[in-house]
């Protein structure tokens, strides 16, 4: 199950077979149900995420009990609460399975000590969060400004595979707007 992970860190630079099997053995795999939660808002975040088939989402859950979509993450993405995780303080958001997920999961301690036995990983994984997270802000901005159908055209333009997979409900909430708006954008689509 690690093959993915190593085949993805390898883009970003080699990787000698003795390190494979040191961070093949760092990581615990880990399967999720749709609407699962895998860390939740409260606590420190303690744990990073390869996603390796699914859609992870990180949400927050408000006063009233709504459910807010901030991002969604697919394959191929490392994922975490970065500021929990960085800083060691409690975050005010989670991270939920969208769809059933296959994940490989290290707790910080692991991934600390194998920054210590492998330095350059740190920097490849860093560089490899950072891009993710300017990706993420990137698409977040495409729909800023913009009316409800043009958010939903530009979420299936930019992100078809996920718009698949997530549920009427997340990818809502993600765009901002009700279930039922999301519905009649759908329905005058076709």
């Amino acid at each position: 199950m690690v093959a993915a992970l190593l085949a993805y860190l390898h883009l970003f630079g080699p990787l000698p077979p003795p390190d494979q099997a040191l961070i093949a053995d760092a990581w615990t795999p880990r399967s999720v149900a749709e609407g699962e939660t895998l860390f939740a808002a409260g606590s420190v975040c303690q744990e990073l995420f390869f996603i390796e088939e699914g859609v992870l989402r990180i949400m927050v859950a408000q006063e009233t009990g709504k459910e807010v979509t901030h991002f969604f993450l697919a394959e191929n993405r490392f994922c975490t609460i970065l500021h929990s995780f960085t800083h060691e303080v409690p975050a005010a958001e989670s991270i939920q399975a969208a769809c059933p997920a296959r994940v490989l999961a290290i707790g910080k301690p692991r991934l600390e000590a194998l920054y210590q036995r492998l330095p350059y990983l740190r920097p490849r994984i860093d560089q490899i969060i950072q891009q993710g997270l300017l990706d993420k802000i990137q698409t977040r901005n495409a729909y800023l400004g913009q009316d409800s159908a043009t958010r939903y055209q530009r979420f299936l333009q930019g992100q078809p595979d996920i718009a698949r997979r997530v549920s009427l409900t997340d990818a809502a909430s993600y765009l901002g707007i009700t279930p039922q708006s999301l519905s009649r954008i759908r329905r005058g689509r076709r």
